[in-house]
Formats: structure tokens, sequence, C-alpha cells
């Protein structure tokens, strides 16, 4: 065994979450270690369309996106059968981007911070004082970050329950082909939705998201988008086919004692928010400020604010899902009246404030019963 380390912050997690953590806290002075099981760059088939919020989020960690070879995203689209209805981000464009580049962007700034990472060292448990490693060593640290996804083993070890829970099921392609569109696309189809994403200038990720898995198959799922199979037909895969679980998921608490719980660890919302990014960086930051005057509860409150939004949102959304005649009387009542779409849009990347919602929800209520 070697001597055992020490730090003031321990990471159990090196995606987005566990290195925006890290980046923060270093920012307020501590020492930080992050240690995963993977090595970078860590994959994962969802996060690839970012707000300006997002931008913003990585922009104050000092996360350099310029040049990271992405494209601006312009807005959203809502698109079914007979209707497209397109909303411009209030706040100037997003940023479509591979995942994989997103966290080498993230661990080339946590590198220039200073923080120690241990790649490809999985964590074998945690204690009041530390963690301590599979390799058998220990680590002591003050305060210890469960960022280890979803299925989070830091959450399973404080037995913190989950609340609510619903899952769906996602496949994701990259082809080699240019944009055609310089929007985030939702196609709502019968059985599943199809999300289609610019990620480069020549590179396009296409998603399918179902209520069941069968009906995520990717081969037989975009039958029910004619306009994206007809789009992508004969393009070259630039990836390897992806699969994964996405959830709405809220916990009892995302602290404990010394240990915090950050992204996805500490509770998910649906792909359909296109939040999940945005959520993680705002917990790091969160989390850091809580340390510095050495209180969780003040990332405990934090969190529940911070969640709010995106789980009414999510809601929202995944009833339009589950009720295809209500979906089509929405998204054809929003194509016919635009601005509506767009101030759905600007409250819910944060443009906004609840009147502003709530009006919008009034006004557009209006529209359905006058048609």
């Amino acid at each position: 065994m070697t001597r055992a380390k020490s730090a003031d912050v321990f990471i159990v997690g090196g995606g987005p979450a566990g290195l925006a953590a890290a980046i923060a806290a270093r920012a307020r002075g501590f020492v930080v270690i992050v240690a995963d099981g993977n090595a970078p760059p860590i994959e994962k088939p969802c996060g690839e369309g970012m707000s300006p919020e997002t931008v913003a989020a990585l922009a104050e960690l000092g996360v350099r996106t310029a040049n990271a070879g992405g494209v601006p995203l312009k807005g959203i689209a809502f698109v079914q059968r007979l209707a497209r209805v397109e909303g411009a981000f209030p706040q100037g464009p997003g940023l479509g981007l591979r995942r994989t580049a997103l966290h080498a962007q993230l661990v080339s700034r946590a590198k220039e911070c200073g923080v120690e990472m241990l790649w490809r060292t999985p964590v074998n448990t945690i204690a009041r004082d530390g963690v301590q490693l599979i390799s058998g060593d220990a680590i002591r640290a003050k305060w210890i970050v469960g960022a280890d996804g979803p299925n989070s083993r830091v959450r399973q070890w404080l037995k913190i329950p989950t609340r609510a829970f619903r899952q769906r099921f996602a496949t994701r392609r990259h082809f080699q082909i240019a944009p055609w569109s310089g929007y985030v696309e939702v196609h709502w189809g019968s059985r599943a939705q199809a999300y289609v994403t610019p990620v480069s200038s020549s590179e396009t990720s296409v998603v399918i998201l179902a209520a069941r898995r069968e009906d995520a198959a990717f081969d037989s799922a975009i039958a029910e988008f004619p306009d994206i199979a007809s789009r992508i037909a004969g393009a070259q895969l630039a990836s390897r086919e992806r699969g994964a679980v996405t959830a709405q998921r809220q916990l009892a608490a995302v602290a404990r004692g010394n240990v915090a719980l950050v992204g996805d660890a500490s509770g998910t919302v649906d792909a359909i928010t296109g939040d999940g990014i945005r959520l993680a960086l705002r917990h790091a930051q969160a989390f850091a400020d809580a340390i510095a005057k050495s209180d969780l509860a003040l990332y405990e409150r934090a969190h529940r604010k911070l969640a709010a939004g995106p789980t009414r949102a999510g809601a929202t959304l995944l009833l339009l899902d589950r009720h295809p005649r209500l979906r089509e009387r929405v998204i054809s009542a929003l194509a016919a009246n635009p601005e509506l779409f767009e101030s759905f849009l600007a409250a819910h990347v944060g443009h906004g404030n609840h009147c502003d919602l709530f009006a919008t929800g009034a006004e557009l209520s209006w529209r359905l019963l006058a048609t």
C-alpha cells in the first residue's frame, strides 16, 4: 500500500459534473482530487445541444468552447405531421458540440486549475474522513462528492431514497452529414421522438427516445420520421450507436454529512428538457459556494431551486408525449402563434420569470379553447 494522500475535496466521477465541481472548488482555493474508473474522453449519448445559459455557465468556469469544433444553435424547433414551430434563444446562440469534445475541454481546464485526476481508478467505498480506492489506498478528504451518474454508487452508499422516477429509452447515432437546420429539432411521432442536433459543420446527431425499449430501436423507429430518414439516407456513420436510459428522478436529499451529490447522481430530468449539462454546471457552482461557507444545507436549498423549473418543463413535455391529440393541438397552436413558443422557450432557459410563464400558459390555453 502506498502512503495515503489527502485533499480538501474528493470527487467520485470524472464526467462533466465531477470536473465542473472540481474546477469550481479549485477556484475557491480547495485542494481537489477526482477519480474515475474510466479514462478520457468519457462518452455519453446526451448533452450535445447546449443552451446559451449552459454556454455561459461553462465560460464562468473558464471552459473554452469557441474553438472546440462545435456549431452555433439558433434555438429549438418542434416538428410533427403538418406542423413546425421554431423558437430562437433570446440570449443569442447556443452550441452544438460532440460530448467527447466537451469532456476534453473540461479535462483541459481542470488540469489548468491544478486538479489532480486519477483515471482508471475506481473507488471502493467512502468513509466519514475520506475514501478507499479499489487498490486499497486510502485518501483523506474533508468533503466528498458523488458525481458518478444516474446509477450513483455514492448515492447507494448514502442510502438516499428516490422520491419519484419515470424512465424512457434512447439510441443515438452521429452521421457524417452537414446540418440542414440551425435548430435543435424535436420530431414527434406516434411511439417515439427524434432529436436532431448539429454537432459540427460536418456532423449531425440523431437520437431516438421512446417509453418502451423496443420503440427506441433506431432502424425501425426512424421510419416514423420520413423527413429525417430521407436526409440521412446513405450518410456514413461518424460514431457507433449508443443506447441509454433517460429518466425524471427526484431524490429525498442531495447531501448527507460531508457528502454531496451533483449532476445526474443528484437526480435527473428527462432528456426532453435539454437541461442535464446546465444543471450539472450550476450544481457545481452551488456546491463550491456551500463548502466555502462549510454548510452543505446551502447546497441542498440551491439544488431544489435549480431543479424546480426543469422538472416542471419535463412534466409538461412528457404530458404532451403521452397524449398525441393534445400535442397536435398545442404544436398547431404554437405554429400559428410562434411568439408563444418563443416566450415558453425564454422562460425555460432562464430568460424570464414565473409570471411570464404563467401568462404564456394562459394565452396558450385561450388559443386552444378558440380552435
